[in-house]
């Protein structure tokens, strides 16, 4: 009788164990599709943030080439002024301040073309733009990666739940979860709330 009861109590037992590593193979899975949307969100904002520094590097060296254009102009016009002073021949000196004016217009539209957004003010404001978009999917980036960590520690702590049969760890597993629910929510939508790097 003792070996009937015994064998009752250790079925129920299984039973038991059986259902909570269901819960725990359930928390598992739903972890796991939250570190896959933070591993497709964390390598795009790399992306994109890797994207827009080439970017600003590209506008910062058109920037760059404007400026020495532009200061070769005035320096060449600047010239050119003092040598116009000395010309005796009208017809000649006219033409040389015709040059000059030509060449003072176009090093102001080096500097200010708002037409083709290619001057270097514009080239500037878009620069400092691309800086910024970048500067934001890195804090997008890290927070992701944040988050990616966490999903994988969880995972971690809820399988060694499942093999130690301790509750703990499974109800450890799930506030890491939360964490990452958290850090994937502050890299969607306030990524330079928590400075992380």
């Amino acid at each position: 009788m003792g070996g009937a009861h015994e064998s009752m109590e250790h079925s129920e037992h299984a039973s038991h164990a059986a259902g909570s590593n269901k819960k725990i193979a359930l928390l598992i899975a739903v972890i796991a599709l939250f570190l896959a949307l933070s591993e497709t969100l964390g390598k795009s904002a790399q992306t994109s943030s890797i994207a827009k520094n080439v970017e600003a590097s590209n506008l910062w060296s058109f920037f760059q080439a404007k400026t020495i254009r532009m200061t070769t102009l005035r320096t060449a016009a600047e010239q050119a002024e003092i040598q116009a002073a000395s010309v005796q021949d009208a017809t000649q000196r006219d033409a040389m301040i015709k040059r000059i004016d030509d060449w003072k217009k176009t090093a102001a539209r080096y500097d200010d073309e708002p037409s083709t957004n290619e001057g270097r003010k514009q080239l500037a404001k878009r620069a400092q733009h691309a800086e910024h978009d970048r500067d934001e999917s890195m804090a997008k980036y890290h927070h992701f990666e944040v988050a990616s960590a966490a999903f994988q520690i969880a995972i971690g702590l809820a399988s060694a739940a499942i093999i130690t049969s301790m509750i703990a760890l499974a109800w450890a597993a799930g506030l890491l979860a939360l964490a990452g629910i958290g850090f994937t929510y502050i890299g969607l939508f306030a990524p330079h709330a928590v400075h992380l790097f």
